[in-house]
């Protein structure tokens, strides 16, 4: 029997079995959150850009595509694995966001103390990040699945994040926006993760 990609029931179980009122509206208010966010996490990303100067923002421009200690892109097989795989990935990912984006919240006030803007939405981002990744974990709780697995050390990662930005204006420069870029993919992938589940399928 073929079964819709994302499926939280049980391969054991009868496909009979549907959501638990309370758990399909947790599931669909986590979602309405997460498609906000990623609507935000977009003007995040242009309002960086639009304070950096130039080389940023120029057609062409590609910047090199920093590490950042303790956090990576979603990677190429996110989308095939299991529903509650993902969302823990989703969960470890966000939890290890709001001290990166606190850190460049930091060095954009020493480049950019005129842009106010650009600060409380980064200030913003840090704290949605924190919401949005319980909230996934509150889903997770909901569903009985611990979010196991190894956990992001985010104090270390930011330490070296702060390190990273002590070796100058550009290369802190494009840490900040490969930081807003990781936030814009991990919140949209989140959403799209919690699209297969809403039982209407993604909105």
């Amino acid at each position: 029997m073929s079964r819709r990609e994302g499926s939280l029931e049980d391969p054991q179980a009868d496909s009979s079995v549907s959501l638990l009122p309370h758990l399909e509206a947790k599931i669909r208010q986590t979602h309405s959150f997460a498609r906000l966010l990623t609507k935000y996490a977009e003007q995040l990303l242009q309002e960086y850009v639009q304070h950096q100067g130039d080389p940023f923002g120029l057609p062409g421009f590609s910047p090199p595509r920093l590490p950042v200690a303790g956090l990576s892109a979603p990677a190429p097989g996110h989308a095939g694995l299991p529903a509650p795989e993902r969302l823990r990935l989703d969960a470890a990912a966000l939890t290890a966001l709001p001290p990166l984006l606190e850190v460049v919240r930091r060095h954009q006030a020493e480049l950019n103390p005129r842009a106010p803007r650009l600060l409380r939405r980064l200030e913003d981002a840090a704290r949605q990040a924190r919401a949005l990744g319980a909230a996934v974990e509150a889903v997770l709780a909901a569903l009985g699945t611990e979010t196991r697995g190894p956990r992001p050390e985010p104090a270390a990662a930011a330490a070296a994040a702060a390190a990273a930005t002590g070796a100058g204006v550009f290369p802190a420069k494009v840490l900040g926006l490969r930081v807003c870029g990781l936030y814009r993919e991990w919140v949209s992938r989140t959403e799209g993760d919690l699209g297969q589940l809403v039982p209407s399928g993604p909105a």
